[in-house]
């Protein structure tokens, strides 16, 4: 195993929690959905610090950055470039977008109308989009960081179905604990902390890092283990309706991530348990009568649910 790597991972961890402070678990998850190659949403209440984070990740890892503010008239083109016509080419240049970016902050992602929440689809699904019947690719990495308002806020919209399921994982960051708050309250600015940092990876590596996941061993207990959990989710004991095998292979493929993260070549059931809630809790919706939120019935799953 590459304890080097490890070693590298834990100091882009600790980094960013001098920025982010009190958070680390969500700063781990974080890392871990861009190791494994998948997208992050983030849902909470603004001033949390869910910006900082990604801006703090991105400068962590010396990869551009770009943020885009959802609002109700964003539109599609605002988001993938336009096609403008220069009459000193005499043709249409096309002037690329944000999407165009290695780390994408899309804020606020459920003030947009469906229309321009899908037009990420393709981008955050194929790595690519499509103009004027050209495929375009995106630079690698390609990260989607998503920020979405509680439902409840006014102006946001319900997030389809489709749309969250090509986000790998869900978090919540929640509010400081005391001592934490404290030290936001009296330290300087954290916008210019993070644009201060240096970059702990640099780009070759990060993918070098993302290839290593892949070969993470998982055994054939502990896939025993994991097939057991999604059967567990389509019993209709606990969800409405279960996950998808892509949802599955997701579950997996974080996990290995969280076990190159703490140096070991393979995934324990400890890397499923502890990612189990992030990652599917947004694709399911608890039975009639639970008395739960997602997120608690699929730890009161896991808990129901033996580790062959």
């Amino acid at each position: 195993m590459d304890v080097q790597l490890a070693r590298q991972l834990s100091r882009l961890v600790g980094q960013i929690s001098t920025i982010v402070v009190g958070k680390r678990p969500q700063i781990e998850d974080c890392v871990a959905c861009l190791l494994a190659g998948g997208h992050l949403l983030i849902e909470d209440v603004p001033g949390v610090g869910k910006t900082t984070l990604a801006h703090t990740l991105a400068t962590s890892l010396g990869l551009g950055f770009r943020r885009v503010q959802f609002t109700a008239d964003l539109m599609p083109s605002d988001l993938i470039g336009v096609s403008v016509f220069e009459r000193a080419k005499d043709a249409f240049v096309f002037h690329p977008g944000p999407v165009f970016a290695q780390v994408l902050l899309a804020d606020e992602i459920n003030r947009a109308g469906p229309k321009t929440q899908s037009a990420l689809l393709e981008a955050m699904e194929e790595q690519q989009v499509s103009v004027e019947n050209e495929t375009l690719p995106l630079p690698k990495p390609f990260f989607v960081i998503g920020t979405q308002n509680p439902s409840d806020q006014l102006g946001t919209y319900p997030l389809p179905e489709s749309q969250l399921d090509r986000f790998l994982l869900r978090i919540t960051l929640g509010y400081p604990d005391r001592a934490a708050e404290r030290e936001l309250l009296t330290g300087g600015d954290r916008r210019a902390a993070a644009l201060a940092l240096r970059p702990v990876l640099g780009t070759d590596e990060l993918l070098a890092a993302q290839q290593a996941v892949l070969a993470v061993r998982a055994a054939d207990a502990l896939l025993d283990y994991l097939q057991a959990l999604i059967a567990a989710t389509r019993s209709g004991v606990w969800f409405v309706e279960g996950l998808s095998p892509r949802a599955g292979i997701a579950v997996l493929r974080v996990a290995r991530a969280r076990a190159l993260m703490a140096g070991r070549d393979y995934v324990a059931p400890d890397d499923i348990q502890a990612i189990l809630p992030q990652a599917i809790a947004h694709r399911l919706t608890p039975v009639a009568g639970a008395g739960r939120g997602a997120v608690e019935q699929v730890r009161a799953m896991v808990e129901a649910v033996p580790i062959p």
